[in-house]
């Protein structure tokens, strides 16, 4: 699984031009999903996500995690954050996961970011999205689970 997640002032996504979702001050999300994934990697990184503590407190340091401000999450599906260019100029996907399986496992993230954060938007799995945001920092973590759960 990989994620990258954009800490934001603000973010949305639209699809055909009707907001799926929109958020103040959290995390924007971009899900990819290979077909190695589990639930339980889905679990560990939610977890890891919501312990990070990457916004700033009453000092200006990068001390409080996203429960402690009130920060709100944009999930959006990314099939393209498992891209392999490493042959020709045509990217391969074959490292994503399955429609299926990969649809499965955004719902049950989308789930679980309801169960642990204040308000949890989405865009549309599958869909052509339109992203906006406001990039707070810029900060802007990648997150691989291969690294984050060795």
């Amino acid at each position: 699984m990989k994620i990258v997640l954009q800490r934001v002032k603000e973010a949305k996504v639209e699809v055909n031009s009707a907001v799926t979702g929109q958020i103040g001050q959290g995390y924007l999300l971009l899900l990819g999903v290979s077909n190695e994934d589990t639930r339980e990697i889905a679990d560990k990184m939610i977890e890891k996500i919501s312990r990070l503590r990457i916004f700033e407190d009453e000092n200006g340091k990068i001390n409080k995690s996203i429960d402690q401000v009130e920060g709100e999450v944009l999930v959006v599906s990314q099939f393209t954050l498992y891209a392999d260019c490493r042959k020709g100029n045509r990217p391969s996907f074959t490292n994503a996961g399955s429609p299926q399986m990969a649809e499965e496992l955004y719902e049950y993230m989308l789930t679980r970011c309801d169960e642990l954060f204040k308000n949890t938007q989405s865009g549309e799995f599958g869909a052509d999205m339109k992203v906006s945001l406001v990039n707070d920092g810029p900060f802007t973590l990648v997150l691989d689970s291969k690294e984050i759960l060795q």
